[in-house]
């Protein structure tokens, strides 16, 4: 299955980071932008998450399909790339403006790519 069929429009998703002693934290996460067959990217802000990312890059997703019941991935992540400009962060951000609010878009700074290692059902 593509990376690009795994996320339909109205999801939800949790992504897990944990810091260099192994403290994790969950956020909120939108569905991912897609970038190739082993690529996903997520625009960030300034918080726990991506403090995480930088001391440890390792990360897992867990994605709730739209459905009735328990559809969904969890996928097994590894941060490759953090960039502060660029096209597709502009695209994050006009997204997050649109799904979430203003307020949310001015808060994303930077965008994380992430190789994606495993991805198995939810259930």
């Amino acid at each position: 299955m593509k990376l690009a069929e795994l996320f339909p429009e109205g999801g939800r998703g949790i992504l897990g980071t944990a810091d260099a002693n192994g403290v994790v934290n969950l956020a909120v996460f939108a569905i991912p932008h897609v970038v190739d067959d082993q690529t996903l990217a997520w625009g960030f802000g300034d918080g726990r998450s991506i403090a995480n990312l930088r001391q440890n890059p390792h990360a897992s997703y867990l994605y709730l399909a739209p459905s009735r019941g328990y559809s969904g991935w969890r996928l097994t992540l590894t941060m490759v790339e953090e960039k502060g400009e660029g096209e597709l962060l502009g695209e994050i951000k006009e997204r997050t403006a649109l799904v979430a609010s203003p307020q949310a878009s001015a808060a994303v700074s930077r965008v994380v790519f992430f190789k994606v290692d495993e991805v198995r059902p939810l259930m």
